[in-house]
């Protein structure tokens, strides 16, 4: 055991006894000095108010072994004539605190550190704590692992769920081409004369098989739109004809329906990089979900128009009157489909657009044209909502930028 320099040589009294005590209480932790008998000489002024707390008065009369440790001096003495280094421990003060017990051999004093119990209990919580906090950073490690792994075999999951919807539409896909070629050849009178009663059968036929080549084409796209497969083809297009040719081929569908089909396109509207067949198939999923939910009698509008669409970018972040004296030149498309149907609540105008999400489960369908045709807009670098009320119709709206700086 190192010796403290302030009981150094206390043979040669270098030091007075007062002056060691005035230097005790310098000390932060409690500090009590006791001659081999437990006769205490010397105490801090945190020793005292320690003993005071346990009941006890530091005085000549009050002793280390019989008063606060209860315990013979019998050990001490044994440890200091073999000649040991004496750092022991003994429980004091009724249980109340440790005393912890250094023999200075060339004072031949007991020096005594108090430590309250309660520390001793705080700092093993506090041990404790920190193995259970690292126990627990353990745990969640483990946790994530797990949840990474699972993850990752749900990916695997979804992706053979893909592969399997991609084989299947792809298969369908010709044998319903085929089958519709057949109608339109029964249907145009080349292979005999009909009568009404089958032109009508056939007629019913031919829609239910277009409305399964529609089912297996928008599985396709969300194949490729899952895989991270979908490629734009951007070419310089001419948007009146992109909506007046999709248009067209509608319009049988809603005359058959009794449904008014309207087409309004700007006749400004620029030659612009777009991908034609995409673009078509946007509207077309709008068209299809439009003529679903509008009754008969009702009316679907198609427009498409020049557009300001202020774009905040970071070349843009002018103050508010610097962009009012700002030429407002229109540089986006925005194409709508607005209906006479039902209408949309606005607690579904967000979902609407997910995966497989149908708000009228009474109506056809898979859930996907409108998932597919966010998609598809937002790989043009476009927006698309919604603006609805129940029982007042809605306006499905797109942007497309025609500037690609």
């Amino acid at each position: 055991m190192s010796r403290s320099p302030i009981f150094e040589s206390p043979a040669k009294e270098s030091v007075p006894v007062s002056s060691l005590g005035t230097l005790l209480d310098l000390l932060e932790d409690p500090v009590l000095v006791s001659d081999r008998s437990g006769k205490f000489l010397l105490a801090n002024v945190r020793g005292k108010e320690r003993l005071a707390a346990y009941g006890f008065t530091f005085g000549p009369g009050l002793n280390l072994f019989t008063d606060l440790l209860q315990v013979s001096s019998k050990a001490i003495e044994e440890q200091i004539e073999a000649g040991k280094q004496v750092d022991s421990k003994f429980e004091c003060c009724a249980g109340g605190a440790i005393a912890r017990i250094q023999w200075l051999a060339d004072a031949d004093w007991l020096v005594v550190s108090l430590e309250s119990k309660a520390k001793q209990i705080d700092s093993r919580a506090a041990a404790a704590s920190q193995h259970t906090v690292q126990e627990l950073l353990q745990e969640r490690e483990i946790t994530y692992r797990n949840l990474l792994a699972a993850y990752l075999r749900l990916q695997e999951v979804n992706r053979q769920k893909t592969v399997f919807l991609a084989s299947a539409a792809h298969e369908l896909k010709t044998p319903l081409a085929v089958i519709k070629g057949y109608y339109d050849l029964l249907l145009s009178g080349s292979l005999g004369k009909l009568t009404d009663k089958q032109r009508d059968i056939l007629q019913e036929s031919k829609e239910s098989c277009e409305r399964l080549v529609r089912l297996v084409s928008m599985f396709l796209n969300y194949s490729a739109l899952e895989s991270g497969k979908l490629v734009l083809h951007l070419r310089e297009n001419d948007m009146r004809d992109c909506l007046g040719e999709l248009a067209t081929r509608w319009r049988e569908a809603f005359v058959r329906k009794q449904v008014r089909l309207e087409t309004t396109l700007d006749s400004n509207l620029p030659i612009f990089k777009f991908d034609y067949q995409k673009v078509q198939q946007t509207v077309a999923n709008l068209l299809d979900n439009a003529l679903k939910h509008t009754p008969a009698g009702g009316n679907v509008h198609l427009r498409a128009e020049l557009y300001f669409w202020e774009r905040r970018t970071a070349e843009e972040l002018q103050s508010l009157d610097r962009r009012r004296e700002r030429t407002q030149t229109p540089n986006g498309i925005k194409v709508s489909v607005s209906d006479s149907g039902t209408g949309i609540a606005s607690e579904h105008h967000q979902e609407i657009f997910e995966d497989f999400v149908r708000v009228d489960r009474s109506s056809s369908g898979m859930g996907l044209g409108l998932a597919i045709a966010k998609r598809l807009v937002q790989a043009h670098r476009g927006k698309i909502w919604v603006d609805s009320e129940p029982r007042r119709g809605c306006t499905f709206t797109f942007l497309l930028p025609i500037d690609h700086s």
